[in-house]
């Protein structure tokens, strides 16, 4: 039925592929993503630190309730992510201590929420990644409905199960699984053509013609001095 129903994964992106892309920065990896997708600007790192690369397990949920996110925290593997769609509503918690604790336990490697958690001063003071929309001490419903593994949206990014989903300081992503390998490729590339840049900085010889060239296909230009 639809609005409750607890799916298995038919795939899931590789262990190979979660190490090679743990190391990327996100913006490197979203940069080589046409700069399109991304979990938007009220998601961000509610931990102290720690990058976050897993398998995804989808949850969408009504607003304020967290009975299925409980059932995925049970059908979870070591390493997966738990990314939730809670529709963006920061009335009730949907996760917080105790479910963050039990996820630790279960080898469970980061959560997504699409809604508000509590217990900051107890997440924000550790390493578990957790990426949510805000704060609120009030207490999540138990009673769905819900549904498990089905394809969810977060700011328009779409969320596959099983997809790699990636974290850091600057923000989660998406990485859709039929398109790991060319966007690891691509991202790998953009981290050593950054790295050539900072190299050229640091020797004062930066190529930066680009930028008059621009504003004169644009059909902008400055003023004499």
């Amino acid at each position: 039925m639809t609005g409750l129903q607890i799916l298995q994964r038919t795939q899931c992106i590789s262990a190979d592929h979660v190490k090679a892309f743990r190391e990327i920065p996100v913006a490197n990896i979203s940069d080589c993503m046409t700069r399109m997708s991304a979990g938007g600007p009220r998601l961000r790192p509610m931990h102290r630190s720690g990058r976050l690369a897993g398998a995804a397990i989808t949850v969408k949920t009504r607003p304020g309730d967290n009975l299925m996110i409980h059932k995925a925290l049970d059908m979870a593997q070591p390493g997966d992510v738990i990314v939730v769609d809670g529709g963006g509503d920061l009335t009730n918690a949907l996760i917080g201590e105790l479910m963050t604790t039990f996820a630790i336990t279960r080898g469970i490697a980061g959560f997504v929420i699409n809604g508000a958690i509590r217990d900051i001063d107890v997440i924000g003071s550790g390493d578990f990644p957790v990426y949510a929309a805000g704060i609120t001490h009030r207490g999540p419903y138990k009673d769905g409905p819900g549904e498990i593994n089905v394809p969810i949206a977060i700011a328009g990014m779409v969320i596959n199960p099983g997809d790699l989903i990636l974290g850091d300081a600057d923000g989660m992503l998406c990485v859709p699984m039929a398109h790991a390998d060319t966007i690891l490729a691509a991202a790998r590339q953009k981290v050593t053509a950054e790295q050539t840049t900072l190299a050229d900085i640091a020797a004062g010889r930066l190529d930066t013609s680009w930028v008059d060239r621009t504003l004169q296909r644009i059909g902008c230009e400055p003023t004499p001095r």
